[in-house]
């Protein structure tokens, strides 16, 4: 077998959004356009092709990351060729977000989403900052212009005042909301009408004369955002603005892009069938093929490997599925050199070598069998068993360790128990396959209850977990009410903070002492740095005073909770010729760690959350009340299209659970929210207080 299609013409991109934005059913439009599906699945039917899961069809909306690949051959390019497309479908909900992350660390591009009455909303916020984080270039679409309130102009202005875009139209509209009836193509000048219910029949045309002036306008400002990114657009555009072709215009535009200078607009309305073409061409024209994306460099900096199938095979594990039948299903992206069913593959990051049974193409859940995959493949192997996201896979005669995937920290946890004898060992195990599956999910075992306790991103993402356990896994739990993740940390310094562990019983016996300082370390996590001189502590055990000092960030000295952004350092100690060992330094670290974080002001932290609150103008005074009830501080206030009010606000995540339930109460249903993690903050005196006494009473 040989690649069908060239890495040129190969793109791997993903839709991403806020929630409701229209991600999958836009996915659904691109995937019957290009004749992967006959037949659209609607979202609100459940009957979305890429949102297979039950849990998923039943809500409405995406849980899990789902791929998928299709072919497209540019309409507005006489004589082009095929192109393969590869899409995931990312959840555009806050408690998914690591599903998000893991699928922007594998692609070449992307599609943010925006609604064309909202704008930008705080989870848009989110994914672009993930976007920026792996430098993924990226086009925008305006969805939902068929909306009552649908405002173009004002949707890009929302994407350069919160997101710093350099959002640049390449499409304007003609028509919004019920008269939304086609686009106009800035970068050809030609207006674009939909002539059929489908959208399969437009029409090309001239732009209508009442639009003249605006796009001719949209079009010097389109030419003025890109000239500089290539010469002979610019030499063109300096002589005579009119002599800039379509193809150079193109040319340049794709240049910004793969930069990620600027992000080009376009619009449409995914359910009513309208932009989507123009969208495949324009994914096509001017998001990145791997061979743009150039090389990949190792984590140490000091490899890389590029985008060729002759070169060594290197790949990253995205994510991780069960499959009852098949076994762990790892998806994985190949950077580099090509596999085939059947040939052994190290995974660097657990230094264990396996052998790949069966590679797949995937459709959502429906899946492709193949032979061997290539360079800037988005594929699925069966027969890995240790793999977990994030790991490296590659050639073993040719080791590379790429770049891990970091996560955001669970915020909230529940009690989890099995409901009845049977269900207790199927609990273990099913909880172990689903943490493996979900970075984001956390599960450890209290040493002081003897409770298991599940850690989530937040209430939607643990109901949905504990679903998932009695519906895919046949097992019913019980689960007690969410609790938040707290975290300590320190305020002051201390110095000079004896660590000793002194045991003498006869024979060998145990001896370490230790002096540490301990700082503040704000946003850096634990640090350790060894100052001892002449020898005081042997070099050999000073990485025990080190894990003593990490083991002891375990367990905070306020209420248990883990500590962060602590720097100890070791500035003195004594040892003893036949005494010392690992074990009595690393236990004197934990023992001087301890006593020094006591004498440094130690304090709670607890989760703040960004919630956007959206409601009616005559619910505003409710919310203001109530979010200065719940410890919130407001901050921005929008009027939105329709008398409807979004109010930005930074609460306590203790003082959210059960706010959905509040909020359509106080609005007859007609209010709605969102958050996101935003920071941890110092818990107020008297509350931290209570919060000692409950976990020492617990």
């Amino acid at each position: 077998m040989s690649r069908q299609i060239s890495l040129e013409k190969t793109r791997n991109i993903g839709i991403s959004a806020h929630v409701d934005s229209g991600k999958t059913t836009t996915t659904e439009r691109i995937l019957y356009y290009t004749g992967k599906v006959h037949k659209m699945g609607e979202v609100h039917e459940g009957a979305a092709s890429m949102d297979w899961l039950d849990q998923e069809q039943e809500r409405g909306i995406t849980i899990m990351s789902a791929a998928t690949t299709c072919f497209w051959k540019p309409s507005n390019v006489e004589g082009a060729e095929t192109h393969r497309i590869n899409i995931i479908d990312t959840p555009g909900h806050v408690d998914f977000q690591a599903e998000v992350e893991r699928s922007l660390r594998v692609l070449d591009g992307a599609i943010a989403l925006f609604d064309s009455v909202a704008g930008v909303e705080p989870q848009s916020e989110t994914v672009w900052r993930m976007m920026n984080k792996y430098t993924v270039p990226r086009i925008c679409f305006v969805n939902k212009m068929d909306r009552q309130g649908a405002d173009f102009a004002k949707a890009i202005v929302t994407m350069k005042e919160r997101l710093g875009a350099n959002a640049v139209p390449v499409q304007l509209p003609i028509g919004a909301e019920d008269k939304f009836r086609g686009v106009i193509d800035l970068v050809g000048m030609k207006a674009i009408f939909y002539t059929s219910d489908d959208g399969m029949d437009y029409e090309v045309g001239e732009i209508p004369a009442e639009y003249a002036d605006a796009a001719h306008e949209a079009h010097h400002e389109l030419i003025d955002a890109v000239a500089e990114f290539d010469d002979a657009v610019m030499e063109a555009y300096l002589e005579d603005e009119d002599s800039v072709t379509e193809a150079q215009l193109a040319g340049a535009i794709r240049a910004a892009v793969l930069q990620n200078a600027v992000q080009p607009v376009m619009c449409g309305s995914a359910i009513k069938n309208k932009g989507v073409q123009p969208l495949l061409d324009a994914i096509v024209a001017f998001l990145p093929s791997p061979l743009d994306r150039g090389e990949v460099t190792s984590a140490d900096g000091e490899q890389t490997r590029e985008p060729s199938d002759e070169a060594p095979f290197s790949a990253l594990a995205f994510k991780i599925q069960r499959d009852p039948q098949a076994g762990p299903l790892t998806y994985f992206r190949v950077y580099s050199g090509s596999l085939k069913a059947g040939d052994k593959i190290l995974n660097t990051t657990t230094g264990k070598t396996e052998r790949i049974g069966r590679l797949l193409m995937m459709h959502a859940n429906d899946r492709e069998d193949v032979t061997e995959v290539y360079s800037g493949d988005i594929a699925v192997a069966i027969g890995l068993k240790n793999a977990t996201t994030g790991d490296t896979m590659c050639d073993p005669a040719h080791e590379v360790q790429l770049e891990n995937i970091v996560f955001a920290p669970p915020v909230v946890h529940v009690s989890i128990e099995p409901a009845s004898r049977p269900d207790q060992e199927k609990l273990g195990v099913a909880l172990a396959y689903l943490v493996r599956e979900d970075p984001s999910l956390q599960m450890r075992t209290d040493e002081e209850t003897g409770q298991t306790v599940l850690s989530g991103m937040g209430e939607l993402h643990l109901e949905v977990t504990v679903e998932r356990l009695k519906r895919e896994y046949k097992v019913n739990a019980n689960t007690g009410r969410p609790q938040v993740a707290y975290r300590e940390t320190i305020t002051g310094t201390a110095t000079k903070i004896e660590g000793k562990f002194v045991k003498q019983t006869g024979g060998s016996g145990q001896y370490g002492v230790v002096y540490l300082d301990v700082e503040p370390n704000p946003g850096k996590g634990f640090e350790f740095e060894s100052k001892v001189k002449g020898g005081n502590v042997p070099t050999e055990y000073i990485p025990a005073v080190a894990k003593g000092c990490e083991l002891g960030m375990g367990s905070g000295v306020v209420a248990g909770y883990p500590m962060e952004d602590i720097k100890v350092t070791l500035t003195d100690g004594k040892s003893h010729d036949t005494d010392s060992s690992e074990i009595a330094f690393q236990m004197a670290g934990n023992i001087g760690f301890k006593e020094a974080c006591r004498r440094a002001k130690p304090v709670i932290l607890e989760p703040i959350m960004a919630v956007e609150v959206i409601v009616p103008e005559d619910g505003l005074g409710w919310v203001m009340g109530d979010i200065a009830r719940r410890r919130g501080l407001v901050g921005e206030r929008e009027s939105r299209p329709g008398g409807i009010v979004s109010v930005m606000s930074e609460v306590p995540l203790s003082e959210m659970f059960g706010y959905a339930n509040d909020i359509r109460s106080a609005t007859q249903g007609r209010g709605s929210y969102s958050m996101e993690f935003h920071s941890y903050r110092i818990l107020p005196g008297s509350l931290s207080e209570a919060l000692k006494e409950q976990m020492a009473g617990v």
